[in-house]
């Protein structure tokens, strides 16, 4: 009972009826079974029952952070697209950190790629950049990718994670090197959300008002020190403290009201230049060299706020490269390509259909303006008649203005590898650029989990592709692995003849499928 003087709020039920009694269930008498007519006690227990949605099946762990982002050079000659409009112009934004393969409650000391997906609440609508704390990924080709995530995944017999399935299926994808020397060095395991780098990964279109366009990619630059766990560091953190990245952003900016920022660095290539590498720039195995294609700085992200409800906003934020606003196109890199429909779809699957009108992922500076009325959690009131397009009793019609770029085209559909694969060069170079400390950390790491592997074959293999990368770092691989290195020298050998014969097929076919077409 309520101390005299004290008043309360009422506790109701779902419609808003209050609850007389939420201690004791109704029955039957003292001693009577309980009775179904408890619409209380029903309706608490079913909503109990269904407060978990559908795990995302990747970035399933996460922690999320609002702010914004300030743009400071006017790219307004280059893209119609909203944030870059002009100087000083600020954008709201939502951001959410995450770890990739691990599941929704699992430690973040985990070695994994962590996610940095930007959500800017435009006025053209909600714009999402959707990357990684790494700039490159494991595949080029999303056909591979649901293969490649149940490759990490935990066994459909066991359910343990096992680096006998991981390293089997690498043990065929030579593009796989770069990414993989990143994952087993000390950038595998950050300390800190907030303390390390992020990447658009992808090359996308800057487009402007005439429909020209240009290759752009996105990189986050943090103000923070870079600080990575070693993976003695991570074990022991683990121990302590199984969520110290969600704990570490709690208490920097939940707690002490500080602020975490990371400035917009902006790279371009023209149409005519994707040929004038060594390498293919759709390519996501592939960094772009900032030797050979300058980046600018252009913007600023600063976090500031942390979400009030954990699962009304981080939980239930949708994110999806998809999600873009006019300015902004995807390239023709194979992986966007295909995110492009499955992050929407897991979305979909996850939420409903109008997961994009729950508050986190709705538009905050524009109106959802169009015929959809129906589906699962549809909670806006509507009296439209008309839902549907053209109409002449309804003025809703497209703008021409906003219609997507052209791009010429010539050749056949077809099924072919890149032509310039160049599986190891980048790998190489991450790994001379790690401090002494660092080689020597990756090493242990990728060579210490390659030993557990029982079949010699994809030791020898996974050791030629880092002494593709680099000989000393293959070798000390190999050595921890257990891998003969006669072996994996002529496993290295062998690996670089087939990517060169795999390249001069494809580049190959692609002129033959051209010129038919000419």
């Amino acid at each position: 009972m309520l101390t005299l003087g004290v008043s309360a709020d009422t506790l109701t039920r779902q419609n808003g009826a209050p609850v007389g009694d939420n201690q004791n269930s109704q029955t039957a008498g003292p001693w009577g079974p309980v009775l179904l007519q408890d619409s209380h006690l029903i309706e608490k227990l079913a909503a109990f029952d269904r407060e978990r949605i559908p795990e995302r099946v990747v970035h399933a762990r996460g922690t999320g952070v609002y702010g914004y982002y300030e743009n400071l050079v006017d790219l307004s000659d280059e893209t119609m697209a909203a944030p870059f409009q002009s100087a000083g112009k600020k954008t709201d934004v939502f951001v959410r950190f995450s770890s990739v393969v691990h599941g929704h409650l699992s430690p973040e000391t985990l070695r994994d790629p962590r996610g940095f997906a930007v959500k800017f609440y435009t006025e053209q609508g909600n714009w999402d950049l959707v990357g990684n704390n790494f700039p490159v990924f494991f595949i080029r080709d999303a056909i591979k990718f649901p293969d490649m995530v149940h490759a990490f995944k935990p066994s459909p017999v066991t359910n343990k994670q096992d680096a006998k399935r991981i390293f089997d299926f690498f043990s065929h994808v030579p593009e796989s090197t770069h990414t993989l020397t990143m994952l087993f060095s000390d950038y595998g395991t950050p300390a800190s959300y907030l303390n390390m780098d992020g990447s658009g990964v992808h090359a996308f279109k800057f487009v402007d008002d005439e429909g020209n366009y240009k290759y752009v990619k996105f990189t986050w630059k943090s103000n923070q020190p870079i600080k990575n766990f070693t993976n003695e560091e991570a074990m022991k953190v683990q121990g302590m403290d199984m969520q110290p990245h969600t704990t570490d952003i709690y208490t920097r900016i939940g707690e002490k009201g500080e602020t975490a920022s990371w400035d917009l660095y902006l790279q371009e290539l023209e149409p005519e230049q994707l040929d004038d590498f060594e390498f293919n720039p759709l390519d996501t195995t592939k960094i772009w060299p900032e030797s050979l294609v300058p980046a600018k700085k252009i913007g600023r992200l600063v976090l500031n706020r942390v979400p009030d409800n954990f699962f009304e906003e981080t939980e239930q934020a949708a994110f999806a490269p998809s999600n873009l606003i006019p300015g902004i196109e995807p390239s023709e890199d194979r992986m966007l390509q295909g995110r492009l429909f499955s992050y929407a779809d897991t979305q979909r699957y996850r939420l409903g259909v109008n997961a994009y009108r729950i508050p986190v992922n709705a538009p905050k500076n524009a109106v959802i303006n169009n015929h959809e009325q129906h589906g699962q959690l549809r909670t806006t009131s509507t009296n439209r008649d008309v839902n549907y397009q053209p109409s002449r009793r309804l003025d809703l019609n497209e703008d021409p203005a906003f219609r997507y770029s052209s791009k010429p085209l010539a050749g056949m559909t077809q099924q072919i590898p890149f032509y310039k694969e160049q599986n190891f060069k980048q790998a190489g170079e991450f790994f001379r650029n790690l401090t002494k400390e660092g080689q020597k950390n990756l090493i242990s790491n990728l060579g210490g989990a390659l030993a557990s592997v029982p079949e010699e074959e994809i030791r020898v293999i996974i050791s030629a592709y880092m002494y593709n990368a680099d000989k000393d770092y293959g070798a000390g691989v190999a050595k921890l692995a257990k891998a003969p290195m006669s072996k994996v020298r002529q496993t290295a050998k062998d690996l670089m003849e087939q990517q060169a014969a795999r390249a001069a097929k494809a580049k190959q076919v692609a002129e033959s499928l051209t010129a038919l077409m000419q």
